[in-house]
């Protein structure tokens, strides 16, 4: 016997002073959202969201394809990227850098065995011919990359202030190239130092601060472990920051390399039960009003395939930075080197420069918001992140995490100030896959998620899936949702209703459904040959609840699998004549769900009027049986 709930529960690790009560939630079938097969020359590189609603675009390493997901056009058009540089030429570029820029157009780099280009396409309506034009403003950055080979999947910033555009590009693996670019600037190419590590980074951050002098980008990354010992992590996880200002040290020592470079351990666990994770997968960026308060939400797995989720703030980030010591040696001079931005670091002292050279890590790591200490901690092998801060207006501040599943699967998940809960998941497509991206669109809550074959919209505002009572909309706790007008729907104003703590007390007098029928009795009648194997079948809408068979001889609790709570006769007889009831209850909210009367019938036996005959069942895995 297959026991879900047990399963779950055991998969899970709880961190004191978290309230991580329900650990089930509900399914989502692919069935019910809007596909298009991708049919083109390539995967994409990058979705893009139109500003209307239902509209994307997807870039490949050589393609546009349009997708609208309002229209009953099954094939959508396709377009082949014209580099305005190369018509006359027939060179080709595969495009590995795809930014949308503060002026509506989208920049572009592509590569080919030789060199990159860059370049700025409009993609606001569907153009005849897609053509990317060189621009005036960009020809610092197509200068200066133009000898740097750019890999797909690789993380970019594209930033501009004034007339001057620049964009920093992270390079993965091993070598001399891994680490930091910066492109731009007067054409001169900002580099890493060489090292001899291995790094793979997972995201960029852009921090703005009120002095533009102090502007810093925050890099994410895990590194190998240079420790061999049999019981080292095999990765560790790091935050590097560097300065918008930086230009570099003088001719003679760190040219062209980064001076304001530091990196940080990152710590993601709960040290009084000795568990970590250490393996840096993905991060989502959330940004606010005031710099310190921006958050990074960190997706890290340990090497037991548990992943969890941890949050920071730029403000701890920060502070490690501007406060910790430096690692090993601790010379007097080594503590002293600057940790603000500087106008001209090209005239930094020597021996600073040469301490800079020498060390960059920080002693200190970098933890991460306490109420937040393994925000969800779970036995399975999440992918990707991203994060919806919208506010509900009339509740508590929540954030919505969406997390990709290495089967193809999408978790919804609402953290408040109080607890983290997961709401549903969504099954995009018919079989396993791997997902390459996924997004939200935040005005029509519509998530766009691709993989090799196929690009799914998902209506995220499903609230008809939570059931046809108050009670059932409320204990959803879906922030999206809310009840009116007798109906669970896109989200309400009312206070009354709770929808974040999931307090279902509030559905009384006219915020209550017509429910009476539901409590009725409505009865299924079912008449079974005597011996005969069957399956009482019982629907799930909530995987929060628990559910339980009451029998006229007994009462069971059962264990639901995907959407159904099943009740296995092996053999009927006289003896199990009667009512069968199922039950569910969640946080002290009980009804019924559905009800049987079971007759059997023998040789000679009279059938009731009413009852239905049934003779054959199939035989499905069960919960439990007799």
């Amino acid at each position: 016997m297959l026991n879900v709930e047990s399963d779950l529960q055991s998969s899970f690790f709880l961190v004191p002073g978290l309230q991580l009560t329900n650990i089930s939630f509900i399914l989502i079938p692919g069935s019910v959202f809007k596909r298009f097969p991708l049919q083109g020359h390539e995967k994409p590189v990058k979705i893009i969201a139109d500003t209307q609603p239902g509209i994307i675009t997807s870039v490949g390493q050589t393609h546009l394809t349009f997708f609208n997901f309002q229209s009953s056009e099954k094939t959508p058009p396709e377009q082949k990227v014209v580099w305005e540089e190369c018509k006359d030429k027939g060179c080709e570029y595969n495009i590995s850098v795809v930014q949308r820029n503060g002026r509506g157009s989208t920049f572009l780099c592509g590569s080919s065995r030789v060199e990159t280009k860059c370049c700025e396409m409009d993609l606001t309506a569907n153009p005849t011919e897609a053509r990317c034009y060189p621009s005036e403003r960009l020809q610092h950055i197509t200068q200066s990359i133009k000898r740097f080979i750019t890999k797909e999947g690789e993380h970019s910033l594209f930033i501009e202030s004034g007339n001057q555009t620049s964009l920093y590009m992270t390079s993965s693996g091993y070598g001399e190239d891994v680490g930091i670019h910066r492109f731009g600037s007067q054409s001169q190419r900002l580099a890493p130092q060489s090292h001899n590590k291995e790094q793979h980074f997972v995201g960029l951050m852009l921090s703005r601060r009120e002095d533009s002098l102090q502007n810093r980008i925050y890099a994410f990354y895990k590194q190998r472990n240079q420790d061999t010992d049999l019981y080292s992590d095999e990765w560790i996880p790091f935050v590097s920051q560097i300065c918008l200002a930086d230009v570099g040290g003088p001719r003679n020592l760190l040219q062209n390399k980064w001076t304001s470079q530091m990196n940080a351990r990152l710590f993601c666990g709960d040290p009084e039960r000795k568990v970590h994770f250490s393996e840096l997968v993905h991060v989502a960026t959330v940004d606010a009003d005031r710099w310190e308060e921006s958050k990074v939400y960190a997706l890290l797995r340990n090497e037991w395939g548990v992943s969890a989720v941890c949050m920071y703030t730029v403000a701890d980030i920060d502070e490690v930075f501007m406060m910790s010591y430096f690692k090993e040696p601790k010379t007097e001079s080594k503590l002293n080197r600057p940790r603000e931005c500087v106008l001209d670091s090209s005239k930094l002292d020597g021996e600073i420069l040469n301490n800079i050279k020498e060390v960059s890590e920080m002693e200190q790591w970098v933890k991460p918001v306490k109420k937040s200490l393994s925000l969800l901690v779970y036995r399975q092998h999440y992918t990707g992140i991203y994060v919806d801060a919208s506010q509900h207006s009339g509740n508590s501040p929540y954030t919505v995490i969406f997390l990709s599943l290495a089967h193809g699967g999408i978790h919804k998940v609402l953290q408040t100030e109080n607890d983290t809960f997961l709401i549903s998941e969504y099954r995009p497509f018919d079989s396993h896959t791997h997902i390459d991206s996924f997004f939200l669109h935040p005005p029509s809550r519509k998530l766009y998620v691709s993989s090799s074959k196929e690009v799914v919209e998902v209506d995220v505002v499903n609230c008809e899936h939570y059931g046809n009572s108050c009670e059932d909309c409320v204990l959803s706790r879906d922030p999206y949702c809310g009840w009116n007008n007798n109906r669970c729907t896109a989200e309400t104003r009312d206070p009354q209703q709770k929808m974040i703590s999931g307090n279902y007390r509030g559905c009384s007098g006219r915020l209550r459904s017509a429910r009476p029928t539901a409590e009725k009795e409505d009865i299924s009648k079912v008449v079974l040959p005597s011996g005969s194997r069957y399956f009482l079948q019982c629907p799930v809408s909530s995987l929060h609840a628990e559910y339980t068979w009451v029998t006229p001889n007994s009462r069971k609790s059962c264990s639901p699998k995907e959407d159904q709570c099943l009740l296995l006769i092996k053999s009927m007889s006289s003896q199990y004549d009667g009512v069968y009831e199922c039950r569910s209850e969640e946080m002290g909210y009980s009804k019924k769900v559905v009800q049987y009367r079971l007759r059997s019938t023998a040789p000679g036996r009279t059938v009731a009027t009413g009852f239905v005959w049934v003779c054959v069942a199939a035989a499905l895995m069960g919960s439990f049986s007799w």
